[in-house]
C-alpha cells in the first residue's frame, strides 16, 4: 500500500512537472504558436512594406518570447527592418544583440556581415555615437590638422561629415572618431579585422603570402598611397596598367616592401598567392584605407 502511494505521489510530481514544462515551452513559443505568428506576420508586413507594423511584431516577439526558436530570427529581421527605415544605431545594435545571445545560431556569419556593413555605414555618416566626438573648427584649423589631432584621415573627415570639399570654417562641428582603430590579419583564415577599441568593425577576405611569406608580428601604417605605383624588377607600372598588381591602394608596412594593397586579380582573394603582402579587393582597401591613420597597429597572425 505504502509503496503505491509512493509510486503515485511520483506520478503526480512528474505529470505536475511535465504540465509546468509544457506550459513554459508553449509561453517561450516552442511549439510555434504566438511566436510563430508574430515572425509571419511581420515578414508579411515588411513584404508589404510595412515596416513600422514589421518592427511593431518582431519587437513584441524579441520581447515577449526571448529564447523561443523564432528570436534569433526576429533579430536579424529586426535590424533589417531598422535598415530599411535608415536607423543604422538600431539595426548595429540588433545585430550585436543576435551575436552576444545566439553564438552558435545558424545565422551568426550573415549577422556578422550585415553588422559589418551596418557599421561602415554609421562611420561613414554623420551620427555621433559612443564611439566618436565632435570637434568646433577654430580659426587656422584644416582637415590635415584636424586628422593629425584625432590620429583619422581627411577622407574619413569629409566622407563622415559630408563635406564635398576640403573647404571648413570656424565654429563648424565635424565628427571624428574617439577610438583607435587596429588590424588583425588572420594567415590561416585569409581574413582581415577592423577593430575600434576592440569592437568589432568589419571582417574583409584578403590574399595572403605563398610559402608562408607574409611577415608575422606586429608592425604600424607608416605610409598611404592612393593610386600607387609599382616598382618591379626592370620597369615602373603606373598606376592604371592592368598590369598594376597593387590595384588601388597601398598601406605600407614597417616591413619595407611589404603592406596592403588594393588587386587586379579579384579571384585570388582568400588564397595565399602573393610573394608576401596582403591583398585585398580594390572597394574594401579604398574603404580600409579612408578610415585608418598612419600609425595604426597592424597585427598579422598564422
Amino acid at each position: 500500500m505504502q509503496r503505491k502511494m509512493i509510486l503515485g505521489f511520483a506520478a503526480s510530481v512528474a505529470v505536475v512537472g511535465l504540465i509546468g514544462l509544457l506550459v513554459m515551452a508553449t509561453q517561450q513559443g516552442w511549439f510555434g504558436g504566438r511566436a510563430q505568428q508574430l515572425y509571419a506576420m511581420a515578414n508579411n508586413a515588411q513584404q508589404r512594406e510595412d515596416l513600422p507594423t514589421a518592427q511593431e511584431h518582431l519587437e513584441e516577439l524579441i520581447s515577449t518570447f526571448p529564447d523561443s526558436p523564432w528570436t534569433d530570427d526576429a533579430f536579424l529581421k529586426l535590424g533589417e527592418v531598422y535598415e530599411a527605415q535608415q536607423l543604422w544605431v538600431e539595426a548595429r545594435n540588433m545585430y550585436r544583440t543576435l551575436l552576444e545571445r545566439f553564438p552558435d545560431s545558424p545565422l551568426a556569419a550573415r549577422t556578422q556581415a550585415r553588422l559589418g556593413q551596418t557599421n561602415i555605414t554609421l562611420l561613414f555618416s554623420p551620427i555621433v555615437t559612443e564611439m566618436d566626438a565632435t570637434h568646433e573648427v577654430k580659426p587656422g584649423d584644416t582637415l590635415g590638422k584636424i586628422a593629425n589631432m584625432n590620429k583619422t584621415t581627411v577622407e574619413f573627415l569629409k566622407r563622415a561629415n559630408n563635406l564635398k570639399s576640403d573647404v571648413i570654417r570656424p565654429n563648424q562641428r565635424l565628427k571624428v572618431p574617439k577610438g583607435r582603430f587596429n588590424i588583425v590579419v588572420d594567415k590561416s583564415l585569409n581574413q582581415l579585422l577592423l577593430t575600434q577599441e576592440n569592437q568589432f568593425v568589419k571582417i574583409y577576405p584578403v590574399a595572403t603570402g605563398k610559402e608562408n611569406s607574409t611577415p608575422v608580428g606586429t608592425f604600424k601604417i607608416v605610409t598611404r598611397i592612393p593610386n600607387p605605383v609599382w616598382y618591379k624588377q626592370g620597369a615602373v607600372v603606373p598606376p592604371e596598367s592592368p598590369e598594376n598588381i597593387l590595384g588601388t591602394r597601398w598601406l605600407g608596412i614597417e616591413k619595407e616592401g611589404y603592406g596592403i594593397h588594393g588587386s587586379v586579380d579579384p579571384d585570388a582573394i582568400g588564397q595565399q598567392v602573393t610573394a608576401g603582402c596582403v591583398r585585398m579587393n580594390n572597394s574594401d582597401v579604398e574603404e580600409l584605407f579612408d578610415i585608418v591613420a598612419v600609425g595604426t597597429e597592424v597585427t598579422i597572425v598564422d
